[in-house]
């Protein structure tokens, strides 16, 4: 069952007020009034509604503080605005309503206007507040709630866990701005690849850390892990320095405080197929399958994945998909944003903005690039015939070793 949506109104005209409440109750809100704005935000963050809607009475200080305090506490800066403002006084007080308002209606609104902007405010609130700051994939609840939708229309589907093995050490090594950077780029690898591969109601998520989740079909599922494994062992190497990348491992200390010699990045995906009710009915059960893939592929060195055998169809079994990086495909490929730091035609600082914006947007690499006035047409065009010339494409290869249990 959904959980009621509360709203607080904060106005002064009773018979906004009483419009307002009616309306509201009778589309199934709870809701709260106060008269006059608050100078002391307690009692609101006791109600913690889920949309707060003020009535700015001429565009009056006390309105507009109440509404600055709000986005300046911790607890309750998630919690969207709504303003309510005279026509007459919006140009005026337009620069003041942009601090601690998201949204605004001309007074007196349409209530249905109004519902309309409750409910588009209240989604915005928890997908932002349930998303990661980080790579703006949702996360948490969000993800849950995608999982039982499915569960309830007993649709079969996919589900699957990736962990970036080696992450920490890379983060203590490189520090927590390269760590956020393999994050990215990792978020981007799995988006490109449910995008190409996958099915177009697919859905992929961010859990925390170095931890993603994606849904896709079993029939999918296969070539989705395949090229998450080959996209991620082919870029992530050059998120090391060359002298680590050639070597392929850097030293760091484990958890004695010791050094020790590790491997660099690579990607573990644990799968569990839902083919039917009996197969999992609920989100602890595909926890507690996925936990126990985990522990496997733990001991298990390189990019791997596989599935739950007790999900899958009898007789189908796929044990775990290990995958081994080629000295080759170490040397071989160079991704776009290499061959214009090495060429010069591109700073270190210059990358690094255009790959941000790259992996946000999702637009090319090299356009952003061109976007941003970093390179011209012609150094594209040559940087793109290098990267494609017969040697770089054929030392891209990665071998896919399979191991049973």
């Amino acid at each position: 069952m959904d959980k009621i949506k509360k709203i607080l109104i904060i106005s002064s005209d009773k018979s906004l007020r009483e419009v307002l409440t009616f309306c509201l109750d009778g589309w199934g809100y709870e809701v709260f009034l106060h008269e006059s704005p608050l100078h002391d935000i307690t009692p609101i963050k006791k109600i913690s509604p889920d949309v707060i809607v003020v009535d700015v009475h001429s565009a009056s200080k006390a309105h507009l503080e109440i509404c600055r305090l709000l986005k300046d506490d911790f607890v309750t800066a998630f919690i969207p605005v709504i303003t309510l403002i005279n026509k007459r006084q919006l140009r005026t007080q337009l620069l003041n309503l942009k601090q601690g308002v998201d949204d605004y209606l001309i007074k007196p609104p349409d209530p249905l206007d109004l519902r309309v902007r409750v409910e588009m405010a209240a989604r915005r609130s928890q997908y932002s507040f349930y998303a990661s700051p980080l790579t703006g994939l949702p996360g948490g609840r969000i993800i849950e709630e995608a999982v039982i939708e499915r569960l309830k229309k007993d649709v079969s589907f996919t589900f699957g866990y990736l962990d970036i093995d080696s992450f920490k050490y890379f983060n203590d090594v490189y520090g927590y701005h390269k760590g956020d950077r393999a994050i990215m780029q990792t978020a981007y690898v799995l988006y490109t690849s449910i995008k190409k591969f996958g099915n177009p109601e697919d859905f992929i998520g961010h859990i925390g850390g170095d931890d993603f989740m994606f849904i896709t079909s079993p029939e999918r599922y296969k070539e989705v892990c395949h090229n998450i494994i080959l996209s991620f062992d082919r870029i992530i190497p050059f998120h090391y320095n060359p002298e680590d990348r050639k070597q392929g491992f850097i030293y760091a200390k484990d958890r004695t405080h010791k050094m020790t010699k590790v491997n660099l990045m690579s990607v573990s995906l644990a799968v569990v197929n839902r083919y039917s009710h009996s197969d999992v009915t609920n989100m602890v059960q595909i926890n507690e399958k996925l936990a126990e893939i985990k522990r496997y592929l733990k001991d298990l060195s390189g990019s791997k994945f596989m599935e739950d055998r007790r999900s899958g169809k009898t007789g189908e079994f796929l044990g775990p998909q290990v995958y081994k990086r080629t000295e080759a495909s170490a040397e071989g490929y160079r991704p776009l944003g290499q061959i214009l730091l090495e060429k010069k035609l591109l700073s270190a600082e210059q990358l690094d903005e255009s790959l941000n914006i790259h992996w946000r947007r999702g637009v090319a690499f090299g356009e952003i690039c061109k976007e941003l006035g970093f390179i011209k047409e012609e150094d594209l065009h040559s940087a793109l015939r290098e990267q494609n010339a017969p040697d770089a494409r054929q030392g891209a290869k990665i071998i896919p070793l399979t191991k049973s249990q």
